[in-house]
């Protein structure tokens, strides 16, 4: 094959068949197609598209570049949820101790956070011990013994992934809708699931802002796992403000263990039911949403799933005293109010902004290996459509450097509105789709 000819295909709006892509993506990580030609290639399908057929070509291509997780040895159907990433998106810890109580394996691979999102493993390390160096052998027998275990994405995950996406972050090529349902999809499936249900976030502290974008992203991930034989659902939920209250890493571990307790906020909860459900009723353990989620609250409110918290805090190196009392996670040395300037309505909160906030305290990183304070952050006091007094605390910040409060406070300030009317709510739940509804 060649190259330069498959381009000049591409580029006047051609289809690339299954050997064509595997040709191209085989090359490419293996450094033997140039960066300069798969550049050109990108651009190409960023100006003609690829159809269901290609982009579902390219992910499995992408998929099979490295390791495929074999699940094989754990009983029963493992059901995956993954996030497009948010501001307070706190669900998978939450979701993994009620799931694997409701009896659905969850064997889930996670990763770190960059930018103004958060990464589920910085959470989980706030417990002191907690690893995700398992061993596959490890993995599997804690999965098939306490229905839970969470890894580290091993670094030969799809590598033909990372380095498509290294270039696409360099040439302009990032935002084509296949190519990114793709690159998110190619290490789901390597991951090695039966189900996968994907919350797709949409608003200011979304990737994808608008619901338009949300929904094609939604729609094409679920066509993707579908033509590849993977039981496919897709919830688009809000993201325009930031879920729950809680934003850093162990204030969000403190919400969660809230929320597995009974004590959580609604929105938070209520997500949480909702993507959990689906999981339940496609592992088989459940006939349908309404019998899963009755199964479910009765989980929450008996304190199953938090006893599944502590097993799986323990068997990957925490202690479930810090489960049993969350004041004993990391803790911050400055905690300051940020108060309202005007009375009346929270009427817009910047979320982006504030996920960028909690990055200026240490929450977060700018760039991979970055270091990260697990004990900083904010607490949200007010939420859109809250009334608030001049003079009424917003949010409470938690921080360790007396240098950044300043400006932190003074951000978020700004990344509160405040009108004299209020504003009629956004829906948490905007769609969920399967994979009929996604063809």
């Amino acid at each position: 094959m060649n190259m330069c000819e498959l381009i000049v295909k591409k580029k006047r709006g051609g289809r690339l068949n299954e050997k064509e892509i595997d040709w191209i993506v085989q090359g490419y990580t293996a450094g033997e197609i140039p960066d300069y030609q798969m550049s050109a290639m990108l651009m190409a399908i960023c100006f003609t598209g690829m159809d269901e057929e290609e982009t579902k070509d390219l992910t499995l291509s992408m998929a099979k570049s490295g390791d495929l997780m074999d699940l094989s040895a754990i009983h029963g159907k493992k059901i995956d949820k993954h996030s497009t990433g948010g501001v307070g998106d706190k669900t998978t810890l939450v979701i993994g101790p009620l799931a694997a109580a409701a009896g659905v394996p969850v064997a889930k691979m996670s990763g770190r956070g960059l930018g103004h999102t958060g990464g589920t493993i910085d959470k989980l390390e706030s417990f002191h011990g907690f690893h995700t160096s398992l061993t596959p052998e490890q993995f599997i027998k804690n999965v098939n013994s306490i229905h839970i275990a969470l890894a580290g994405q091993t670094a030969n995950l799809a590598p033909a992934d990372k380095k498509i996406y290294a270039l696409r972050d360099v040439t302009g090529t990032v935002d084509q809708m296949s190519l990114i349902a793709s690159s998110i999809m190619s290490k789901k499936l390597a991951s090695g699931a039966d189900g996968i249900v994907l919350d797709v976030k949409t608003g200011d502290g979304a990737f994808m802002k608008t619901l338009e974008d949300s929904k094609a992203l939604a729609r094409e991930m679920v066509q993707i796992g579908t033509l590849a034989g993977r039981d496919m659902s897709a919830v688009i939920s809000d993201m325009d403000q930031p879920l729950g209250y809680a934003v850093g890493n162990a204030l969000e571990v403190k919400e969660a263990i809230a929320t597995l307790s009974g004590n959580g906020p609604e929105d938070l909860r209520e997500l949480v039911l909702v993507l959990t459900s689906l999981m339940v009723v496609k592992a088989g353990k459940a006939k349908d949403i309404r019998e899963a989620r009755i199964l479910l609250e009765e989980t929450l409110d008996s304190g199953k799933a938090l006893q599944v918290m502590k097993e799986w805090i323990v068997a990957q190196g925490g202690t479930a005293e810090e489960v049993e009392h969350p004041d004993l996670l990391p803790q911050a040395l400055c905690q300051e109010a940020v108060c309202a300037e005007k009375s009346g309505f929270v009427t817009k909160i910047h979320t982006e902004e504030i996920g960028r906030i909690c990055m200026l305290l240490g929450g977060g990183r700018a760039k991979k290996g970055d270091p990260i304070d697990l004990s900083v952050g904010l607490v949200l006091r007010k939420k859109v459509g809250d009334p608030v007094h001049s003079g009424e605390s917003l949010s409470i910040l938690h921080a360790n450097d007396r240098e950044n409060l300043a400006e932190a406070k003074e951000r978020l300030l700004k990344a509160y509105e405040i009108k004299k009317e209020p504003v009629a709510a956004r829906p948490l739940i905007w769609e969920i789709l399967d994979g009929t509804e996604a063809e």
